[in-house]
Parts: C-alpha cells; structure tokens; sequence
C-alpha cells in the first residue's frame, strides 16, 4: 500500500473527522506563535520539527477525546436529528461526529486516541517534562468539560483553561524559565478568545439540541442576546491583550505589523461578533466561530514575516 493510498483511504477521513482535523490543522498555529513570541527568534531544527509532531498529535488526541467522552450524548443527538453534515461551518468540514453516526467504532476511536496520545506523552517529555505534565493536565480537564455539558454553564471557563495549555506548553518546550508576565497575558489572551470566539458561537449552533436535551451552556442559559454580547466583550478583551502580548515579547513589531495586527483582528473577531449581536441568529454564530478560529492563524503569519523579512 502506497503513501499515496493511505492518505487518500475512505476510512483515514473518518479519524480524521473524530479528531476535526481540519479545525486542529489551524489550532496548532497557537502554540506555534506562542513559542515564537517567547522567544522572539526561530528555535532549532530539531525542536521545530519535534514540536510541530507533538502539538498535532496532541490535539488530534484530545479532540478525539472529547468524542468519546460524550459518545452516549452525542447518540441521543444524532438520534434526533443533530449534527448535520454539508454546513458552512469549520467543525463541519468531514463528518461530524463519526463515533456517534456509527460509521467509527469505539474500539477504533479508543485506539487511534490511545496512539496519538502516546506519540503526545513521547514527544512532551523529550521536549520538557513539564509539557508532558500539562498535557496529562489538560486531557483531565476535557473530561472535566464534556462531563459538565448538563451540569453548568461555567464549564466554559473549564474549556478555556484548556485551551491555553497546549501553547503554555510549547513555551516550555522552547524556555524552562519563561517569563510570568508572558505565561499571564498568554493564558488571558487564548483564554478570552476561545470563550468569545470559539465556545459561546460553537454551542450557539447547537443551540437547539442543547435545549432538547437541558444542556447548561452559555447560550442556553444567558439567552442568545446576552451570549452574543458576553462573546463581544471577550473578544474585545482578546483583542487589546493581543497588542499586550507583543508589548511583553522580546520581538520587536514595527508600526506596519501592528496595523495589520489590528486589521485582522477587526476583521477576524469584531465585526462577526457585532454582527451576531445585531442579527442573533446561527449563521452569524458559524461565521464567527469560522473566522475567529483563524485569528491565531493570522497573528503567526505576521509574526513569521517580521522573522523572515521586515
């Protein structure tokens, strides 16, 4: 069987899907920029390419977690109708959940989860054992998160812990000793981000099947009104700390660089979130979760012009 074959088999696309992939794919930029900006330079060879291995394996396993975790949950919702696939919609790219529609195994989500976890733990404790540690850490609190979805809607401030660990993480791969300071503005950055631009839109498109079946999520409980303006107002505080978070880093940013920092977060976070505050309705929840998830994306590739060429 050539490289070719696997890549391109029917059944890969189905992992790939229990693991969203495609919306992982754009999350490793996270952790990618955070090393950069913690360092203010390229890391070596060898750490670039261990990290990258072990920032993807670790979110394609934790992302296949969070699948198996609410595997019954996420049945009684496919059951019902829930989780479409074909939307406009970053999660929706591959089948939504494979497990759950049947077309994965449990054993199989159990191991391709398993594996990737370990590729994770190798990976960590070659880079730091302290990136190992926070990776145990944070598969913990995404059960944690999955576990509370009819408990409280403050387990988004549990999903947003989460999302922060995998770049604290790489700081620590790329420097023992980080700055405090940076480690702070990092966590409320990608912290507050993730609440306004990545959670509340994510459960706002579920909205419905979270009703159905008494989910306490933010939507559910504040109202969509009140939810799109929490959103906005994380997102507001995401962007300014972005400009906190290059004030703190050792790399210098020109004036070129932070008109476009500010372009793009404009373009990114706060005007989908102003439009869902003034429409309220799904499609805008999508399309903030949509462009949102490309913030980091864009911040990094500013960041490695700087690096290479201005």
């Amino acid at each position: 069987m050539t490289l070719q074959t696997i890549l391109t088999h029917p059944r890969l696309k189905l992992f790939l899907a229990l693991s969203r992939t495609p919306h992982g794919v754009i999350d490793i930029a996270t952790p990618m920029l955070a090393a950069l900006l913690c360092l203010g330079h390229f890391p070596s060879p060898t750490t670039i390419l261990l990290g990258m291995i072990t920032v993807f394996a670790g979110y394609t396993a934790v992302y296949a977690l969070n699948d198996l975790v609410d595997y019954h949950t996420d049945r009684e919702k496919v059951r019902t109708g829930g989780y479409e696939d074909g939307e406009d919609y970053l999660d929706g790219v591959l089948v939504r959940h494979p497990l759950a529609k049947g077309v994965l195994s449990l054993p199989e989500g159990l191991l391709w989860a398993g594996g990737w976890s370990l590729v994770a733990m190798i990976g960590a404790w070659l880079l730091n054992p302290v990136c190992l540690a926070i990776f145990l850490v944070g598969g913990l609190l995404e059960v944690v998160y999955c576990l509370l979805w009819r408990v409280t809607p403050f387990r988004a401030l549990v999903n947003g812990i989460v999302k922060t660990l995998g770049s604290i993480a790489a700081v620590y791969a790329v420097d023992p000793q980080p700055s405090i300071a940076f480690i702070i503005i990092l966590f409320l950055w990608i912290f507050f981000w993730e609440i306004g631009g990545q959670n509340i839109p994510a459960d706002w498109t579920d909205i419905e099947e979270d009703r159905r079946f008494n989910a306490k999520t933010i939507p559910v409980k504040l109202g969509l009104k009140r939810a799109g303006l929490l959103a906005l107002a994380c997102l507001v505080a995401a962007f300014f700390l972005t400009f906190l978070l290059l004030w703190v880093s050792p790399l210098v940013s020109g004036t070129i660089h932070l008109l476009a920092v500010a372009g793009l977060g404009i373009w990114l976070l706060l005007l989908p979130a102003m439009r869902l505050v003034d429409a309220s309705d799904r499609i805008q929840a999508m399309n903030l979760f949509n462009r949102a998830s490309h913030f980091p994306l864009s911040i990094l590739a500013v960041v490695v012009v700087r690096l290479l060429i201005l």
